[in-house]
């Protein structure tokens, strides 16, 4: 499967601005761009993969373009995508990111193997 690759590199310019540290991983059929050894955010197909904190998740499902992560079948609290549409713009995509960025020192790293 595919991702988006013009998104993935806005994504890692955005975060280069920013002056974070990631790490990028392929998982999920997508790209993952980990901040602190979590995941933070990324791109599956054409969708931004967007780790925010549960305590705004439905409020973030009102935005344009966003819906709930569904990629196992059902809904992952904390975890949206939003639609092309919803990222257009640079400062649309900077308001997604803040808000992954914002959450990441609160989120629980997965346990390694």
């Amino acid at each position: 499967m595919a991702y988006d690759n013009f998104l993935a590199d806005r994504i890692r310019l955005s975060l280069k601005e920013k002056h974070i540290s990631f790490e990028e991983k392929k998982m999920m059929g997508g790209l993952c761009f980990m901040v602190e050894d979590k995941m933070c955010v990324g791109v599956v197909k054409d969708n931004l993969m967007a780790r925010i904190d549960p305590e705004i998740y439905d409020k973030a499902l009102q935005e344009k373009g966003c819906r709930e992560m569904d990629f196992t079948g059902r809904p992952m609290k904390g975890f949206v995508f939003v639609e092309p549409e919803g990222i257009d713009l640079d400062q649309d995509l900077n308001y997604w990111i803040q808000l992954c960025l914002k959450y990441n020192p609160k989120a629980k790293s997965s346990k390694k193997k």
